[in-house]
């Protein structure tokens, strides 16, 4: 036994030998546990709950011993944000932006652009005021104060994100980082043109800017062409190659025109075959290799990543591969823009920059920067982020000036001059920028003071915290014989936790309804000294104090009441149960008591007992001995439920009176009433001399008459229409009857109410109206057409013979008749025609057409069936349906109620779009699938064959949960999820339909409920990285579409 349940035993011990009348205030102690011995410190390891004296485990383990300062507070020291000395500044990462972030630093490293960028006009910060924030507008604007702040901002790292919000970026997606450097150096040449000065308009030109030829030979005739053209970048192809300069060469290869590649020679003026190469002319100052490790596999459709180890030099000669054969073209490498990660779609970007000035290489990792040193720098060899240990361990080898590299994506190399000049290393902000920065810098001082004093007024706190709880904690044992008082333990532990702040003392939980502290509440709270509440009080404030006078004898004395009774219960049970199997002695006064509360009386009586001994206990009813303030609907349902649970409430009528079944109760002597009033003083009693409910009595006869009279109408209409009750000999629409021109309609709810009504009439509400409005519409109008209820309609009507009808009009009220007549045009070769009374209305039947398409369009959460099949034929055997039938699934051979906009899969579905169509057009797929008013309780139409309209899937068949507005594309992921097969290799179609379109939706693709759909998986591809890119790929690629990088 827990020790809490041993406090709790002997609190009450004493109750088995002392009467409710006899108890003292030493029972009453007893009961609240004041005398229970305190726990002393190590001798529990939490603590204990059901001891009041206990103080031990709550937290003041935290407090009692030396504490370190550091612990007063969660705030990091402020000058780990501080720049350190002879270091570069970092860039935030903004979720997906570490390709952006590598591009800003390796052109920061290019002293010409920044150089050129500080010298660009910019007014708006030239006249800028201090007092408020810089806001820049313009690429231009951005780029020199962020440029101005990696070079002089004593932060750690900046924000990017003006910069990036003004370019319009998604920080959450990640970017080709090849597109985004081409598009940006455009955008920026874009805006350099514009500036005034002649020698800003043509510095990307200048930087970044080569030319080269595209010659073409003929071999007819020999004639030669060249279309010159200029670059920003040489796109290498890496794919077979090893090292930078076999991609190179393979830049420069030629190549052969011939078949249907030839070219068209204007000397031969005919197309023939050809050569074709690249020639070299000039080339930049800083020359950007682009190595094409994202590559688009046309297998998959989507990008992937080449992963192939390319070996590239410090030292790069590029005189042998122009045209004019320099003798010197001599590069250095400056910077080596790396992708970590096997997938064309994740990954992280980082760059192994060169710092011109020191010649030192550094790695830019977003925030993060490190200096690259050792006596083998490897540049470029980052481990791939999937990579396993043992992998990472098998480091490439090369040559002495040489790197080698599986991620480098792009290769960044500056021309040696000839004459460097070494003033050109150093780069100075241009004054009205050092404003901006030295008040950005002064910024991120007050934070860092603010920061300190934050940190500072924490640690003052916690010392005086630490100080009061190691003096109170001393007082807050009571001491035997002194004054105490009782405190909240949660109180006390939050009190001692110092991450949570410290509310006023809050007492009012544990009264009972005297407004005194409730005996079953006492292990919440804490029993301490008078001295110690009165400083806790003092303090923090709060109440009722509660004392030794607020110890309840009233709820004491009630539980001894309630214990007493329930160790009586065993032994009256015994005694009650001989005495009711004795016979009631002639002329001595029975008692009706109920069969089944006589056979539950002991756990009722158990169940009345524990509510008793809870009914004091505090709840949000009750609060500081006020009376209940709960809400009617509460205090109606505590009345139920007590009901519920009275006894003898089963020979209890409605009206309060004796039940009139008189099987359900039995007479019992006045002794055996009399034992079990004790446990059931408010129980309904019932005197042998007591008559049955009077209302009930004369209620169930007229109960029996009506039976008898709606068996009577029952019988008759049953005879009347047995044709129409038992669906035979039904007239049908394919299939018009010959000897009449006129059948008559109901609803189809009227008939099933009906029959419902003949089966079980003493059940159910005889019918009185026929109720045909719900068939027309507010103008009056039919709503159905002759083809549609042919095609589907039929479901929502009955047709009926005119005899049927005429029986119809003498036993219910007809509100509207409704028929379909027959009728031949004489004119047009005796041609059949049918009409409706009333005339269809044309305009709500569009109207409903239109909303029945629409709705099929807006679905959510519907079911859809996806079918494998192989070589164009279903791969399931159709005729062997994957069910099994059960005696319950008898219902599921019914014709279901389809709700408003579920398809029939029975029919054929079409997809055409949300159009109004005209009425003779009408078709399954966008007639109505139910009536208002009807759809809620129709069942399927019976008129002809019955239809299950319950889906058979067949075997390996899958249903999918799909909406209306989801993609064609995600779709396909839901289909590879079910039957493991990639997105490009599933064919899709419904109806023979291909569905084609990945960035369409279901819903425009005409995919409704209950759709049908065949899946063809083609070959899989032995291409597992192209296999990895579809798993992370749910969405078409857009790049930057939508940004500002396109916008010019």
């Amino acid at each position: 036994m827990a020790p809490r349940l041993q406090l709790e035993k002997a609190a009450w011990r004493w109750v088995d030998t002392v009467k409710p009348e006899d108890i003292t205030q030493e029972h009453v102690e007893l009961a609240y546990r004041i005398a229970v011995p305190a726990c002393k410190r190590g001798a529990c390891r939490r603590n204990c709950k059901g001891n009041p004296n206990c103080l031990v485990g709550i937290g003041e383990h935290s407090w009692l011993g030396e504490i370190d300062e550091n612990t007063f507070h969660n705030i990091d020291d402020p000058n780990s944000e501080r720049r350190d000395k002879n270091t570069f500044v970092g860039l935030t990462n903004l979720g997906a932006t570490c390709y952006v972030n590598t591009f800003l630093q390796v052109w920061f490293h290019n002293l010409e652009l920044r150089r050129t960028l500080y010298l660009c006009q910019n007014s708006r910060a030239e006249g800028h005021s201090t007092e408020s924030e810089y806001e820049p507008r313009t690429i231009c604007e951005h780029l020199q104060y962020l440029f101005a702040l990696l070079q002089n901002s004593t932060r750690r790292y900046i924000d990017p994100s003006g910069l990036v919000k003004a370019l319009g970026l998604n920080t959450g997606q990640q970017q080709d980082a090849q597109e985004f450097s081409k598009l940006f150096l455009s955008l920026l040449e874009d805006t350099l043109s514009q500036q005034k000065d002649p020698t800003l308009q043509n510095v990307i030109q200048q930087q970044f800017c080569g030319e080269f030829s595209y010659v073409t030979v003929c071999t007819q005739c020999g004639r030669s062409s060249a279309l010159p053209s200029r670059f920003y970048e040489l796109e290498l192809n890496i794919q077979g190659h090893k090292t930078l300069a076999e991609c190179v060469t393979e830049f420069l290869k030629e190549e052969k025109l011939d078949g249907d590649n030839r070219y068209f020679c204007e000397n031969c003026q005919s197309k023939q075959s050809a050569t074709r190469r690249i020639t070299l002319h000039s080339l930049p100052r800083t020359l950007n290799l682009q190595l094409m490790r994202f590559v688009f596999d046309r297998q998959s459709g989507h990008k992937k990543k080449l992963n192939n180890l390319i070996s590239f030099p410090e030292i790069l000669e590029m005189g042998s591969f122009l045209e004019a054969k320099e003798e010197k073209c001599t590069y250095d490498l400056s910077a080596v823009l790396i992708h970590r990660g096997v997938s064309a779609y994740s990954g992280h970007y980082i760059a192994h920059v060169r710092d011109s000035r020191t010649n030192d290489w550094y790695k830019f990792n977003d925030e993060e920067i490190e200096k690259m040193e050792g006596k083998k720098l490897q540049l470029g060899l980052e481990e791939d982020i999937a990579e396993t240990v043992k992998s990472q361990t098998r480091k490439p080898k090369y040559s002495k000036g040489f790197h080698c590299s599986r991620n480098a994506y792009m290769l960044v190399y500056k021309r040696r001059l000839d004459q460097e000049d070494q003033t050109q290393t150093n780069v100075e902000v241009p004054a009205f920028l050092q404003r901006l920065v030295d008040q950005d810098n002064k910024k991120f001082e007050e934070w860092c003071s603010e920061m300190v004093d934050m940190r500072r007024q924490s640690v003052d706190k916690g010392k005086a915290k630490h100080v009061e709880v190691k003096e109170l904690y001393e007082l807050l044992p009571a001491q035997d014989g002194e004054p105490f008082e009782f405190v909240p333990v949660e109180w006390l532990k939050k009190w001692l936790d110092d991450s949570t702040a410290t509310k006023a003392i809050d007492n009012s939980p544990f009264l009972c309804m005297h407004g005194k502290l409730h005996p079953d509440r006492i292990g919440e709270a804490k029993r301490i000294s008078n001295a110690a509440a009165e400083r806790l009080f003092n303090r923090y404030g709060g109440g009722p104090r509660v004392d030794r006078s607020f110890l309840c004898r009233d709820c004491v004395t009630r539980r001894c009441q309630v214990l007493r009774l329930k160790n009586q219960l065993s032994e009256d049970y015994r005694e009650v149960t001989n005495l009711a199997k004795t016979q009631l002695k002639s002329g001595d006064e029975g008692f009706w008591i109920g069969k089944a509360s006589l056979r539950q009386w002991r756990q009722l009586a158990l169940e009345q007992l524990e509510e008793e001994e809870e009914e004091t206990k505090h709840t949000n009813c009750k609060t500081n001995g006020e009376k209940p303030t709960c809400t009617d609907g509460e205090q109606d349902n505590d009345g139920d439920e007590e009901e519920m649970k009275m006894f003898n409430e089963d020979i209890l009528c409605c009206h309060g009176g004796l039940s009139i079944h008189e099987g359900e109760r039995r007479l019992v002597s006045h002794e055996v009433w009399g034992k079990l009033k004790v446990y059931f003083p408010r129980a309904p009693e019932f005197s042998q001399r007591q008559e049955s409910c009077q209302q009930c009595t004369r209620m169930e006869k007229e109960g029996k008459e009506n039976e008898a009279l709606n068996r009577m109408m029952a019988s008759e209409q049953k005879n009347s229409l047995l044709n129409l009750f038992q669906e035979k000999n039904r007239p049908t629409l394919q299939k018009w009857p010959q000897d009449t021109d006129v059948l008559y309609i109901v609803s189809l709810f009227f008939v099933d109410e009906w029959r419902k009504f003949i089966r079980r009439p003493a059940k159910s509400n005889p019918v009185s109206n026929v109720g045909n409005n719900i068939l027309l519409c507010p103008h009056g109008g039919f709503m159905f057409t002759y083809n549609s209820m042919i095609q589907g309609d039929a479901q929502h009507i009955a047709l009926l013979w005119p005899a049927e009808w005429d029986v119809i009009c003498r036993l219910f009220l007809v509100d509207q008749p409704i028929c379909i007549c027959r009728t031949q045009d004489m004119q047009d070769s005796g041609s059949v025609q049918y009409r409706t009374e009333p005339e269809l209305c044309r305009e709500c039947r569009e109207g409903f057409i239109f909303q029945q398409q629409r709705d099929l369009r807006e679905y959510a959460q519907a079911t859809v069936y996806v079918r494998k099949v192989i070589d164009s034929k279903r791969m399931i055997k159709e005729a062997a349906p994957e069910f099994s039938m059960s005696g319950s699934e008898a219902e599921d051979e019914r014709e279901e109620p389809k709700m408003e906009g579920e398809k029939d899969p029975d029919f054929n579905q079409t997809d055409d779009g949300a159009k109004r169509q005209k009425l003779s057009d009408a078709s399954p797929s966008t007639a109505p699938s139910c009536v208002p008013s009807v759809a809620c309780t129709a069942t399927a139409g019976k008129s002809g064959i019955r239809r299950s309209m319950r889906h058979r899937r067949l075997r390996g068949e899958k249903a999918l949960i799909v909406s209306a507005n989801q993609t064609l594309k995600e779709l396909k992921i839901q289909i590879m999820h079910a039957f493991s097969v990639a997105p490009f290799d599933q064919n899709l179609t419904i109806d023979g339909r291909c569905l084609t379109d990945d960035s369409a939706t279901l819903g425009s693709l005409g995919v409704f409920p209950e759709s049908i759909i065949c899946l063809k998986a083609d070959e899989p591809i032995a291409d597992y990285a192209a296999m990895d890119d579809a798993y992370q790929v749910c969405l078409p690629e857009e790049g930057f579409k939508g940004t500002g990088l396109l916008g010019h």
